[in-house]
């Protein structure tokens, strides 16, 4: 095969991605026959047909298919890298901010609050690891906000640590000592994988057999379940910031000697982004 001519290529995704010669025709301002000709052009340098013909309307045979699925990576991959050049001399450029989806709500706020008192825009996308360590490495993303510490190729900066504890409402924390708390109270336990393996060494201690009200992968669900006196919750207080300041929900006096590392995950850019030095710096959160 030949060198793919880009040119051709190009005609082909967007005559794929209309369905129809007429109109991609109109919207490119080229003629269909020299549009129909680049097209012939490509499955002669390719050798397979990508198009079965149906009237005026053209669907896209299996190497049609195939071919545009990659063209689609292509030309986005293109699009990505006019906006990432675009953007990096540019003082003002949002901050591409991942989070774990399960991440707690107030402490992504409280990490955020620098830039957004500066009034720097920021886009925020949620996800579970590995899709945010993917973007990251793509570039579509700045830093990642998670507690797990990432493979060696990245960059974990500690931004915090919380200490974990007891939550609830104030009725059910009325108990003397922790072992009759967890004995006596149903529990909303996160899968953290951070938490989890240390709570339950806790409860072996103890000798204690908890009864499990719910186990929840969301700090933010873990947040409702405590609001809705389903139990007791075992997490960060952060979490609950605003119930345990308004009274609402109140902390065990128990400590658990259990914390959560915060981390900011980057990737070394050789055109940083000129908002996130400052903030990781700061000790935001």
């Amino acid at each position: 095969m030949n060198d793919l001519n880009y040119r051709h290529l190009r005609y082909f995704y967007e005559v794929a991605r209309e369905g129809h010669l007429g109109r991609t025709a109109e919207r490119l301002n080229v003629s269909q026959s020299a549009l129909s000709i680049q097209i012939r052009t490509l499955e002669d340098r390719i050798g397979h047909q990508l198009f079965d013909r149906s009237g005026r309307q053209l669907e896209p045979t299996e190497v049609g298919r195939i071919a545009y699925g990659y063209a689609a990576r292509i030309f986005g991959a293109g699009a990505e890298l006019q906006a990432t050049l675009a953007r990096a001399g540019d003082p003002d450029a949002p901050l591409r901010v991942g989070a774990l989806s399960t991440l707690s709500r107030n402490f992504q706020l409280s990490f955020l609050k620098p830039v957004l008192a500066e009034g720097r825009n920021v886009t925020l996308r949620s996800g579970d690891i590995e899709k945010l360590l993917s973007a990251l490495e793509d570039l579509s993303l700045d830093v990642v906000l998670s507690t797990e510490l990432p493979p060696a190729a990245f960059n974990a900066h500690p931004i915090a640590t919380q200490s974990v504890g007891l939550h609830a409402v104030p009725d059910r924390l009325r108990h003397d000592t922790l072992k009759e708390l967890l004995s006596s109270e149903p529990l909303i336990v996160p899968t953290d994988r951070a938490i989890r393996p240390m709570f339950d060494g806790l409860l072996a201690r103890l000798n204690v057999t908890p009864s499990i009200a719910a186990e929840v992968d969301d700090m933010a669900m873990i947040r409702l379940l405590a609001r809705e006196n389903a139990g007791v919750a075992v997490a960060p207080a952060v979490v609950f910031a605003d119930e345990i300041a308004s009274g609402r929900l109140a902390t065990a006096p128990f400590p658990l000697d259990i914390s959560e590392p915060f981390y900011a995950v980057t990737k070394k850019r050789d055109i940083p982004h000129p908002g996130l030095s400052s903030l990781l710096s700061s000790g935001a959160a």
